[in-house]
Protein backbone atom coordinates (compact mmCIF):
# COMPACT_ATOMS: atom_id res chain seq x y z
CA UNK A 1 0.00 0.00 0.00
CA UNK A 2 1.02 3.83 -0.40
CA UNK A 3 1.79 5.41 2.84
CA UNK A 4 3.15 8.56 1.62
CA UNK A 5 -0.12 9.21 -0.09
CA UNK A 6 -3.31 9.99 1.33
CA UNK A 7 -6.43 7.68 2.15
CA UNK A 8 -10.29 9.11 1.33
CA UNK A 9 -9.16 12.64 0.61
CA UNK A 10 -12.53 14.00 -0.98
CA UNK A 11 -10.81 14.96 -4.28
CA UNK A 12 -7.68 13.94 -6.04
CA UNK A 13 -6.27 15.13 -8.87
CA UNK A 14 -4.13 13.37 -11.65
CA UNK A 15 -1.38 15.72 -12.91
CA UNK A 16 0.53 18.84 -11.11
CA UNK A 17 0.53 21.08 -14.14
CA UNK A 18 -0.50 24.63 -14.37
CA UNK A 19 -4.43 23.32 -14.85
CA UNK A 20 -4.39 20.59 -12.00
CA UNK A 21 -2.61 22.92 -9.44
CA UNK A 22 -4.99 25.92 -9.90
CA UNK A 23 -7.62 23.65 -9.35
CA UNK A 24 -6.27 22.06 -6.78
CA UNK A 25 -5.99 25.41 -5.30
CA UNK A 26 -9.38 26.32 -6.17
CA UNK A 27 -10.74 22.79 -4.14
CA UNK A 28 -8.44 23.57 -1.29
CA UNK A 29 -9.73 27.64 -1.15
CA UNK A 30 -13.33 25.99 -0.65
CA UNK A 31 -12.87 23.80 1.87
CA UNK A 32 -12.40 20.41 0.05
CA UNK A 33 -9.72 18.34 1.00
CA UNK A 34 -7.73 17.65 -1.76
CA UNK A 35 -3.95 15.60 -3.13
CA UNK A 36 -2.10 16.06 -6.55
CA UNK A 37 -0.79 13.01 -7.70
CA UNK A 38 2.18 13.36 -10.58
CA UNK A 39 3.55 11.00 -12.82
CA UNK A 40 6.41 13.08 -13.40
CA UNK A 41 9.32 13.17 -10.29
CA UNK A 42 10.40 16.78 -11.41
CA UNK A 43 8.44 19.80 -12.92
CA UNK A 44 8.29 19.88 -16.55
CA UNK A 45 10.31 22.57 -17.69
CA UNK A 46 10.12 22.16 -21.49
CA UNK A 47 9.28 25.25 -23.90
CA UNK A 48 5.43 25.35 -24.03
CA UNK A 49 2.85 28.40 -24.13
CA UNK A 50 4.70 31.41 -24.00
CA UNK A 51 2.05 33.49 -22.19
CA UNK A 52 -1.45 34.00 -20.65
CA UNK A 53 -4.81 35.65 -21.88
CA UNK A 54 -6.47 37.99 -20.57
CA UNK A 55 -9.22 35.66 -18.14
CA UNK A 56 -6.06 33.66 -16.57
CA UNK A 57 -4.61 37.08 -15.72
CA UNK A 58 -7.69 37.91 -14.16
CA UNK A 59 -8.31 34.78 -12.34
CA UNK A 60 -4.85 35.44 -11.14
CA UNK A 61 -5.70 38.55 -9.91
CA UNK A 62 -9.37 37.27 -8.11
CA UNK A 63 -7.04 35.19 -5.97
CA UNK A 64 -4.05 37.98 -5.07
CA UNK A 65 -1.76 36.19 -7.48
CA UNK A 66 -1.01 38.95 -10.15
CA UNK A 67 1.71 40.65 -8.74
CA UNK A 68 3.65 37.89 -8.48
CA UNK A 69 2.96 37.10 -12.02
CA UNK A 70 4.19 40.65 -13.06
CA UNK A 71 6.94 40.28 -11.22
CA UNK A 72 7.74 36.44 -13.17
CA UNK A 73 6.89 38.69 -16.47
CA UNK A 74 9.29 41.20 -15.30
CA UNK A 75 12.16 38.88 -14.97
CA UNK A 76 11.04 36.93 -17.56
CA UNK A 77 11.68 40.26 -20.13
CA UNK A 78 14.98 40.21 -18.42
CA UNK A 79 16.04 37.08 -18.94
CA UNK A 80 14.96 37.28 -23.04
CA UNK A 81 16.72 40.76 -23.40
CA UNK A 82 13.07 41.80 -24.85
CA UNK A 83 12.83 45.85 -25.44
CA UNK A 84 11.17 47.19 -21.79
CA UNK A 85 8.29 48.79 -24.27
CA UNK A 86 6.96 44.88 -25.76
CA UNK A 87 4.96 44.15 -23.08
CA UNK A 88 3.26 45.76 -19.92
CA UNK A 89 5.16 49.68 -20.28
CA UNK A 90 2.04 51.50 -21.53
CA UNK A 91 1.46 55.12 -21.40
CA UNK A 92 -0.99 55.93 -18.94
CA UNK A 93 -4.84 55.41 -20.61
CA UNK A 94 -3.59 52.96 -22.99
CA UNK A 95 -3.95 49.11 -22.33
CA UNK A 96 -1.57 46.04 -23.10
CA UNK A 97 -0.14 46.16 -26.69
CA UNK A 98 0.22 42.60 -26.54
CA UNK A 99 -0.78 41.15 -29.71
CA UNK A 100 0.45 37.52 -30.77
CA UNK A 101 -0.25 36.09 -34.90
CA UNK A 102 -2.21 34.35 -36.63
CA UNK A 103 -1.10 31.35 -38.15
CA UNK A 104 2.30 32.93 -38.17
CA UNK A 105 1.04 36.57 -39.56
CA UNK A 106 1.84 39.12 -36.68
CA UNK A 107 -0.72 41.53 -35.81
CA UNK A 108 0.48 44.80 -35.64
CA UNK A 109 -0.56 46.89 -32.14
CA UNK A 110 -0.73 50.14 -34.17
CA UNK A 111 -3.97 48.51 -36.05
CA UNK A 112 -5.79 47.56 -32.96
CA UNK A 113 -8.80 49.38 -31.43
CA UNK A 114 -7.41 49.81 -27.79
CA UNK A 115 -10.54 51.90 -26.82
CA UNK A 116 -12.96 49.06 -28.00
CA UNK A 117 -14.81 48.40 -24.54
CA UNK A 118 -13.69 44.72 -24.81
CA UNK A 119 -10.37 45.85 -24.00
CA UNK A 120 -10.41 48.40 -21.23
CA UNK A 121 -13.07 46.46 -19.34
CA UNK A 122 -10.22 44.63 -18.92
CA UNK A 123 -7.43 46.74 -18.73
CA UNK A 124 -6.30 46.10 -15.03
CA UNK A 125 -4.35 42.57 -15.35
CA UNK A 126 -3.98 43.00 -19.64
CA UNK A 127 -0.57 44.34 -18.59
CA UNK A 128 0.35 41.15 -17.35
CA UNK A 129 0.53 38.52 -20.26
CA UNK A 130 3.76 37.17 -20.76
CA UNK A 131 4.47 34.75 -17.98
CA UNK A 132 5.67 31.31 -19.40
CA UNK A 133 4.19 28.00 -18.51
CA UNK A 134 6.88 26.46 -16.52
CA UNK A 135 6.92 30.18 -14.38
CA UNK A 136 3.33 30.12 -14.53
CA UNK A 137 3.64 26.35 -12.89
CA UNK A 138 5.81 27.44 -10.49
CA UNK A 139 3.77 30.04 -9.33
CA UNK A 140 0.92 27.92 -8.82
CA UNK A 141 2.77 25.07 -7.06
CA UNK A 142 3.70 28.37 -4.41
CA UNK A 143 0.07 28.80 -4.10
CA UNK A 144 -0.85 25.39 -3.07
CA UNK A 145 1.45 24.79 -1.07
CA UNK A 146 0.37 27.86 1.14
CA UNK A 147 -2.96 26.40 0.93
CA UNK A 148 -1.34 22.99 2.31
CA UNK A 149 -2.15 20.85 -0.89
CA UNK A 150 -0.02 17.69 -0.87
CA UNK A 151 1.71 17.69 -3.78
CA UNK A 152 2.99 13.51 -4.59
CA UNK A 153 5.89 13.32 -6.98
CA UNK A 154 6.24 9.80 -8.69
CA UNK A 155 2.83 8.43 -8.61
CA UNK A 156 1.44 7.42 -11.78
CA UNK A 157 -1.95 6.07 -12.17
CA UNK A 158 -2.49 2.55 -13.70
CA UNK A 159 -6.10 2.03 -13.46
CA UNK A 160 -9.59 3.76 -12.16
CA UNK A 161 -12.58 2.38 -10.84
CA UNK A 162 -15.86 4.45 -9.80
CA UNK A 163 -17.57 2.83 -7.09
CA UNK A 164 -20.51 4.97 -6.99
CA UNK A 165 -19.29 5.95 -4.10
CA UNK A 166 -15.81 7.30 -5.33
CA UNK A 167 -12.63 6.44 -7.11
CA UNK A 168 -10.10 3.76 -6.58
CA UNK A 169 -7.19 5.19 -7.98
CA UNK A 170 -4.75 2.23 -8.82
CA UNK A 171 -0.71 3.53 -9.11
CA UNK A 172 2.42 1.15 -8.87
CA UNK A 173 2.28 1.22 -4.99
CA UNK A 174 -1.07 0.12 -4.81
CA UNK A 175 -4.71 2.08 -4.44
CA UNK A 176 -5.68 5.01 -3.38
CA UNK A 177 -9.39 5.54 -2.41
CA UNK A 178 -11.10 8.96 -3.21
CA UNK A 179 -14.51 10.64 -3.48
CA UNK A 180 -13.60 12.03 -6.87
CA UNK A 181 -11.09 12.00 -9.72
CA UNK A 182 -9.84 14.90 -11.69
CA UNK A 183 -7.90 13.85 -15.02
CA UNK A 184 -5.88 16.90 -15.44
CA UNK A 185 -2.82 14.82 -16.94
CA UNK A 186 -2.37 15.96 -20.18
CA UNK A 187 -3.27 15.09 -23.67
CA UNK A 188 -2.40 11.20 -23.55
CA UNK A 189 -4.11 11.21 -20.24
CA UNK A 190 -3.92 7.97 -18.49
CA UNK A 191 -7.34 8.81 -16.49
CA UNK A 192 -9.29 9.75 -19.46
CA UNK A 193 -8.15 6.08 -21.09
CA UNK A 194 -8.75 3.92 -18.04
CA UNK A 195 -12.36 5.33 -17.60
CA UNK A 196 -13.25 4.82 -20.85
CA UNK A 197 -13.93 8.23 -21.85
CA UNK A 198 -13.78 8.59 -26.35
CA UNK A 199 -11.86 11.29 -27.60
CA UNK A 200 -12.89 11.54 -31.29
CA UNK A 201 -11.05 14.03 -33.41
CA UNK A 202 -8.74 14.52 -36.29
CA UNK A 203 -4.91 12.74 -36.47
CA UNK A 204 -1.94 14.90 -36.70
CA UNK A 205 -0.69 15.80 -39.97
CA UNK A 206 2.41 17.82 -38.88
CA UNK A 207 5.21 18.00 -35.83
CA UNK A 208 6.22 21.00 -34.51
CA UNK A 209 9.02 22.53 -32.38
CA UNK A 210 9.78 25.06 -29.95
CA UNK A 211 13.21 25.91 -28.58
CA UNK A 212 16.21 28.07 -27.75
CA UNK A 213 19.45 27.04 -28.88
CA UNK A 214 22.73 28.39 -30.56
CA UNK A 215 23.29 28.54 -33.83
CA UNK A 216 26.26 28.41 -35.54
CA UNK A 217 25.64 30.74 -38.37
CA UNK A 218 22.08 32.51 -37.55
CA UNK A 219 22.20 34.83 -40.42
CA UNK A 220 21.90 31.82 -42.73
CA UNK A 221 18.07 31.73 -41.48
CA UNK A 222 15.66 34.46 -42.41
CA UNK A 223 14.14 36.86 -39.35
CA UNK A 224 10.14 36.16 -38.46
CA UNK A 225 7.65 33.51 -40.23
CA UNK A 226 9.15 31.81 -43.19
CA UNK A 227 7.11 29.26 -45.06
CA UNK A 228 8.45 26.51 -47.47
CA UNK A 229 6.73 23.63 -49.27
CA UNK A 230 7.87 21.67 -46.07
CA UNK A 231 6.70 24.21 -43.45
CA UNK A 232 7.21 26.99 -41.61
CA UNK A 233 9.59 28.14 -39.56
CA UNK A 234 10.63 31.21 -37.41
CA UNK A 235 13.86 32.59 -35.88
CA UNK A 236 13.29 34.67 -32.55
CA UNK A 237 12.17 37.73 -31.75
CA UNK A 238 14.50 36.43 -28.69
CA UNK A 239 18.01 35.32 -29.94
CA UNK A 240 18.51 31.97 -30.13
CA UNK A 241 13.99 30.82 -30.24
CA UNK A 242 13.18 28.68 -32.77
CA UNK A 243 9.96 27.40 -33.93
CA UNK A 244 9.20 25.08 -36.63
CA UNK A 245 6.66 22.93 -37.69
CA UNK A 246 7.09 20.19 -40.40
CA UNK A 247 4.20 19.00 -42.78
CA UNK A 248 3.72 15.69 -43.63
CA UNK A 249 6.42 14.49 -40.23
CA UNK A 250 4.96 12.77 -36.96
CA UNK A 251 7.47 12.53 -34.54
CA UNK A 252 7.48 10.11 -31.58
CA UNK A 253 6.38 12.89 -29.10
CA UNK A 254 7.21 10.83 -25.92
CA UNK A 255 10.54 10.83 -26.30
CA UNK A 256 13.19 14.07 -25.22
CA UNK A 257 13.42 16.49 -28.04
CA UNK A 258 17.31 15.62 -29.10
CA UNK A 259 19.63 18.71 -30.81
CA UNK A 260 20.16 16.17 -33.77
CA UNK A 261 16.22 15.68 -34.87
CA UNK A 262 15.41 19.85 -33.96
CA UNK A 263 18.24 20.54 -36.62
CA UNK A 264 17.20 17.97 -38.96
CA UNK A 265 14.12 19.37 -39.04
CA UNK A 266 14.65 22.98 -39.12
CA UNK A 267 17.26 22.11 -42.50
CA UNK A 268 14.42 20.14 -44.61
CA UNK A 269 12.07 23.40 -43.95
CA UNK A 270 14.25 26.23 -44.57
CA UNK A 271 16.07 24.63 -47.17
CA UNK A 272 19.42 25.70 -45.11
CA UNK A 273 22.44 23.54 -43.67
CA UNK A 274 22.34 25.44 -40.58
CA UNK A 275 23.96 24.02 -37.63
CA UNK A 276 22.59 24.11 -33.94
CA UNK A 277 25.26 23.81 -31.31
CA UNK A 278 23.52 23.18 -28.11
CA UNK A 279 20.09 23.61 -26.60
CA UNK A 280 19.68 26.47 -23.63
CA UNK A 281 16.37 24.77 -22.40
CA UNK A 282 14.60 21.20 -22.87
CA UNK A 283 12.74 21.67 -26.24
CA UNK A 284 9.34 21.25 -26.70
CA UNK A 285 7.57 18.72 -29.33
CA UNK A 286 4.01 18.95 -30.22
CA UNK A 287 1.54 18.63 -33.24
CA UNK A 288 -1.82 19.29 -34.54
CA UNK A 289 -3.47 16.52 -33.53
CA UNK A 290 -6.93 17.83 -32.68
CA UNK A 291 -9.71 15.95 -30.16
CA UNK A 292 -12.13 16.30 -27.56
CA UNK A 293 -13.59 14.47 -24.97
CA UNK A 294 -16.86 12.77 -25.03
CA UNK A 295 -18.03 13.45 -21.78
CA UNK A 296 -16.07 16.31 -19.29
CA UNK A 297 -17.41 13.79 -16.54
CA UNK A 298 -18.01 10.36 -16.45
CA UNK A 299 -19.46 9.25 -12.98
CA UNK A 300 -17.18 10.80 -10.14
CA UNK A 301 -14.59 11.43 -12.91
CA UNK A 302 -13.93 14.13 -14.88
CA UNK A 303 -11.20 15.79 -16.84
CA UNK A 304 -9.80 19.19 -17.58
CA UNK A 305 -7.14 20.87 -19.29
CA UNK A 306 -5.69 18.68 -22.18
CA UNK A 307 -7.00 15.87 -21.15
CA UNK A 308 -10.57 16.96 -22.26
CA UNK A 309 -8.97 18.43 -25.53
CA UNK A 310 -6.09 18.84 -27.51
CA UNK A 311 -5.30 20.87 -30.49
CA UNK A 312 -2.59 23.22 -32.48
CA UNK A 313 -0.56 25.15 -29.10
CA UNK A 314 -0.72 28.52 -31.87
CA UNK A 315 -1.78 31.55 -29.04
CA UNK A 316 -1.20 29.24 -25.76
CA UNK A 317 -4.66 28.97 -26.11
CA UNK A 318 -4.24 25.28 -24.80
CA UNK A 319 -3.02 26.83 -21.55
CA UNK A 320 -5.46 29.35 -21.22
CA UNK A 321 -8.47 26.90 -21.94
CA UNK A 322 -7.65 25.00 -19.23
CA UNK A 323 -7.13 27.57 -17.02
CA UNK A 324 -10.65 28.40 -17.60
CA UNK A 325 -11.64 24.69 -17.25
CA UNK A 326 -10.12 25.07 -13.82
CA UNK A 327 -11.87 27.97 -12.42
CA UNK A 328 -15.21 26.88 -13.95
CA UNK A 329 -14.78 23.50 -12.19
CA UNK A 330 -13.22 23.78 -8.49
CA UNK A 331 -15.97 25.58 -7.20
CA UNK A 332 -18.98 23.46 -8.57
CA UNK A 333 -17.39 20.56 -7.40
CA UNK A 334 -16.76 22.12 -4.19
CA UNK A 335 -20.52 22.91 -3.49
CA UNK A 336 -21.45 19.40 -4.26
CA UNK A 337 -18.80 17.57 -2.00
CA UNK A 338 -20.14 19.92 0.76
CA UNK A 339 -23.77 19.24 0.38
CA UNK A 340 -24.58 23.08 -0.20
CA UNK A 341 -25.13 22.07 -4.48
CA UNK A 342 -27.33 19.00 -6.15
CA UNK A 343 -24.60 16.86 -8.20
CA UNK A 344 -26.29 17.86 -11.44
CA UNK A 345 -24.69 21.33 -10.80
CA UNK A 346 -21.84 19.31 -12.19
CA UNK A 347 -23.36 18.90 -15.65
CA UNK A 348 -22.83 23.03 -15.70
CA UNK A 349 -19.38 22.98 -16.33
CA UNK A 350 -19.30 20.42 -19.57
CA UNK A 351 -22.14 22.52 -20.87
CA UNK A 352 -20.23 25.91 -20.09
CA UNK A 353 -17.01 24.86 -21.22
CA UNK A 354 -17.43 22.11 -23.91
CA UNK A 355 -18.74 25.39 -26.94
CA UNK A 356 -15.13 27.46 -25.83
CA UNK A 357 -13.28 24.14 -26.33
CA UNK A 358 -15.05 23.63 -29.78
CA UNK A 359 -13.74 27.07 -31.01
CA UNK A 360 -10.81 27.07 -29.41
CA UNK A 361 -10.46 23.46 -31.60
CA UNK A 362 -12.28 25.58 -34.60
CA UNK A 363 -9.35 28.86 -34.47
CA UNK A 364 -6.39 26.46 -33.91
CA UNK A 365 -6.92 24.14 -37.10
CA UNK A 366 -8.06 26.82 -39.19
CA UNK A 367 -4.24 28.52 -38.92
CA UNK A 368 -2.85 24.86 -39.83
CA UNK A 369 -4.99 25.35 -43.09
CA UNK A 370 -3.52 28.56 -43.42
CA UNK A 371 0.06 27.47 -42.74
CA UNK A 372 0.52 24.74 -45.46
CA UNK A 373 3.20 25.71 -47.69
CA UNK A 374 0.50 24.05 -51.26
CA UNK A 375 -0.35 27.50 -53.19
CA UNK A 376 -3.84 26.87 -52.10
CA UNK A 377 -2.82 27.54 -48.61
CA UNK A 378 -0.81 30.52 -49.98
CA UNK A 379 -3.33 32.27 -51.97
CA UNK A 380 -5.39 32.19 -48.41
CA UNK A 381 -2.60 32.93 -46.70
CA UNK A 382 -2.85 36.78 -48.87
CA UNK A 383 -6.74 36.66 -48.57
CA UNK A 384 -6.25 36.71 -44.49
CA UNK A 385 -3.60 38.79 -44.80
CA UNK A 386 -5.50 41.58 -46.16
CA UNK A 387 -8.33 41.18 -44.17
CA UNK A 388 -5.56 41.38 -40.87
CA UNK A 389 -4.47 44.41 -42.02
CA UNK A 390 -7.24 46.67 -41.65
CA UNK A 391 -8.56 48.05 -37.92
CA UNK A 392 -11.56 45.92 -38.01
CA UNK A 393 -9.82 42.39 -39.13
CA UNK A 394 -6.48 42.85 -36.17
CA UNK A 395 -8.75 44.26 -33.79
CA UNK A 396 -11.22 40.72 -33.93
CA UNK A 397 -8.24 38.59 -34.02
CA UNK A 398 -6.48 40.58 -30.81
CA UNK A 399 -9.72 40.67 -28.83
CA UNK A 400 -10.32 36.34 -29.75
CA UNK A 401 -6.57 35.85 -28.58
CA UNK A 402 -6.54 37.89 -25.44
CA UNK A 403 -9.95 36.17 -24.41
CA UNK A 404 -11.81 39.48 -24.08
CA UNK A 405 -14.93 38.29 -25.60
CA UNK A 406 -15.65 34.90 -24.09
CA UNK A 407 -19.17 34.16 -23.12
CA UNK A 408 -21.08 31.26 -22.05
CA UNK A 409 -24.96 30.88 -22.36
CA UNK A 410 -26.71 31.77 -18.46
CA UNK A 411 -30.19 32.77 -18.73
CA UNK A 412 -31.00 36.41 -18.20
CA UNK A 413 -31.26 39.41 -20.82
CA UNK A 414 -28.38 41.95 -19.34
CA UNK A 415 -25.46 42.06 -21.77
CA UNK A 416 -22.98 41.38 -18.62
CA UNK A 417 -24.78 38.02 -17.63
CA UNK A 418 -22.72 35.08 -18.96
CA UNK A 419 -19.30 37.20 -19.32
CA UNK A 420 -16.11 38.00 -17.43
CA UNK A 421 -17.00 40.86 -14.58
CA UNK A 422 -15.54 43.61 -15.74
CA UNK A 423 -12.83 46.25 -13.74
CA UNK A 424 -14.81 48.16 -11.52
CA UNK A 425 -13.16 50.35 -8.53
CA UNK A 426 -15.15 50.71 -5.45
CA UNK A 427 -16.18 54.33 -3.14
CA UNK A 428 -13.49 52.93 -1.11
CA UNK A 429 -10.43 52.68 -3.06
CA UNK A 430 -10.16 48.74 -3.73
CA UNK A 431 -11.26 47.23 -6.82
CA UNK A 432 -14.31 44.29 -7.28
CA UNK A 433 -11.01 41.67 -7.80
CA UNK A 434 -9.68 42.99 -4.60
CA UNK A 435 -12.53 41.06 -2.65
CA UNK A 436 -12.50 37.88 -4.46
CA UNK A 437 -9.11 36.29 -2.87
CA UNK A 438 -11.33 34.24 -0.83
CA UNK A 439 -13.18 32.51 -3.66
CA UNK A 440 -16.40 33.64 -2.47
CA UNK A 441 -19.40 35.27 -4.79
CA UNK A 442 -19.55 38.82 -5.03
CA UNK A 443 -22.50 40.67 -4.78
CA UNK A 444 -22.06 44.28 -6.29
CA UNK A 445 -25.54 46.13 -4.66
CA UNK A 446 -26.16 49.97 -5.58
CA UNK A 447 -29.66 49.40 -4.53
CA UNK A 448 -30.38 52.80 -2.26
CA UNK A 449 -31.74 50.43 0.17
CA UNK A 450 -29.50 47.47 -0.05
CA UNK A 451 -32.47 45.30 -0.95
CA UNK A 452 -30.51 42.97 -2.96
CA UNK A 453 -27.40 42.88 -0.29
CA UNK A 454 -30.89 42.12 2.28
CA UNK A 455 -31.20 38.77 0.24
CA UNK A 456 -28.27 37.54 0.11
CA UNK A 457 -27.67 37.49 3.69
CA UNK A 458 -29.27 33.93 3.75
CA UNK A 459 -25.81 32.93 2.57
CA UNK A 460 -23.41 34.46 4.94
CA UNK A 461 -20.66 31.96 4.11
CA UNK A 462 -20.97 32.28 0.56
CA UNK A 463 -21.56 35.61 -0.85
CA UNK A 464 -19.70 39.14 0.22
CA UNK A 465 -21.99 41.93 -0.66
CA UNK A 466 -20.18 45.27 -1.57
CA UNK A 467 -22.97 48.16 -0.68
CA UNK A 468 -22.30 51.30 -3.19
CA UNK A 469 -24.38 54.15 -3.10
CA UNK A 470 -22.02 55.43 -5.59
CA UNK A 471 -21.43 54.43 -8.74
CA UNK A 472 -18.23 51.93 -9.11
CA UNK A 473 -16.09 53.37 -11.74
CA UNK A 474 -13.21 52.78 -13.87
CA UNK A 475 -10.11 54.23 -11.97
CA UNK A 476 -8.37 56.65 -14.17
CA UNK A 477 -4.85 56.24 -12.90
CA UNK A 478 -2.58 54.32 -10.60
CA UNK A 479 -3.55 51.05 -11.84
CA UNK A 480 -2.21 47.94 -8.92
CA UNK A 481 0.75 46.63 -9.88
CA UNK A 482 2.04 49.04 -12.87
CA UNK A 483 -0.59 48.38 -15.04
CA UNK A 484 -2.94 51.58 -16.11
CA UNK A 485 -6.70 51.61 -16.30
CA UNK A 486 -8.63 52.72 -19.00
CA UNK A 487 -9.16 56.54 -19.95
CA UNK A 488 -12.17 58.42 -17.12
CA UNK A 489 -15.63 58.23 -17.34
CA UNK A 490 -15.18 55.32 -19.42
CA UNK A 491 -17.70 52.43 -19.26
CA UNK A 492 -16.86 48.77 -18.83
CA UNK A 493 -18.00 46.30 -22.02
CA UNK A 494 -21.58 45.57 -22.12
CA UNK A 495 -22.60 49.18 -19.84
CA UNK A 496 -23.96 51.56 -22.83
CA UNK A 497 -26.77 51.61 -20.65
CA UNK A 498 -24.68 52.51 -17.07
CA UNK A 499 -23.19 50.75 -14.70
CA UNK A 500 -25.69 47.88 -13.14
CA UNK A 501 -27.44 48.73 -10.09
CA UNK A 502 -26.86 44.84 -9.04
CA UNK A 503 -24.08 42.36 -9.86
CA UNK A 504 -23.63 38.66 -8.97
CA UNK A 505 -20.14 37.94 -9.52
CA UNK A 506 -19.20 33.70 -9.18
CA UNK A 507 -16.62 32.75 -8.06
CA UNK A 508 -15.13 32.08 -11.88
CA UNK A 509 -15.38 35.40 -12.40
CA UNK A 510 -18.11 35.13 -14.59
CA UNK A 511 -21.54 37.44 -14.37
CA UNK A 512 -24.44 35.35 -13.22
CA UNK A 513 -26.65 38.19 -12.28
CA UNK A 514 -27.00 41.87 -13.34
CA UNK A 515 -29.87 44.11 -13.71
CA UNK A 516 -30.41 47.99 -14.39
CA UNK A 517 -33.47 48.99 -12.07
CA UNK A 518 -34.30 47.71 -8.38
CA UNK A 519 -37.86 45.79 -9.01
CA UNK A 520 -39.78 42.94 -7.95
CA UNK A 521 -38.30 41.31 -10.90
CA UNK A 522 -34.89 41.53 -10.03
CA UNK A 523 -35.16 40.53 -6.78
CA UNK A 524 -36.82 37.10 -7.84
CA UNK A 525 -33.85 36.83 -10.52
CA UNK A 526 -31.52 37.18 -8.00
CA UNK A 527 -33.28 34.60 -5.76
CA UNK A 528 -32.78 32.07 -8.37
CA UNK A 529 -29.44 33.12 -9.44
CA UNK A 530 -28.22 32.73 -6.02
CA UNK A 531 -29.92 29.43 -5.38
CA UNK A 532 -29.05 27.65 -8.77
CA UNK A 533 -25.44 28.42 -8.05
CA UNK A 534 -24.82 29.84 -4.18
CA UNK A 535 -26.71 26.56 -3.48
CA UNK A 536 -29.13 25.91 -1.05
CA UNK A 537 -29.21 27.95 1.53
CA UNK A 538 -27.83 27.25 4.83
CA UNK A 539 -30.22 25.25 7.63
Amino acid sequence: MITDVNQDMDVTVAGAGPVGLLLAAELALAGVSVQVLERRTEPDDAMKAQGINIPTAEALDRRGLLPAAAQMQRETLARTGAPGGWVGDRAPGAVSRFTGHFAGMSLDPELVDWSDPDFTAHAAASGVRLVPQPRLEALLAEHVARLGVPVHRGVEVVAVEDTGDGVLVGTAAGPVRTGWLVGCDGGHSAVRRLAGIEFPGAAPELTGYQAVADIAEPSGLADGWVWSAAGVYRCGPQPGRIAVMEFGAVADRTAPVTLAELQASLRRVSGTDVTLTALRAPASRWSDNTRQAATYRSGRILLAGDAAHVHPPFGGQGLNLGAGDAMNLGWKLAAVIAGRSPENLLDSYDAERRPLGTWVMSWTRAQIAVLRGDAKSAALREVVADLLNTRDGTTHAVKKIAGVTQRIDLPGNHELIGRYAPDLWLRDGSRLADHGHDGKFLLLDRSPDGKFARLATAWPERVRSLTECDPPHAHPSDMPHGHPSDTTDSHPSGMSDGLPVGMLVRPDGVVAWACTSVDDQAIADLSTALHRWAGARPV
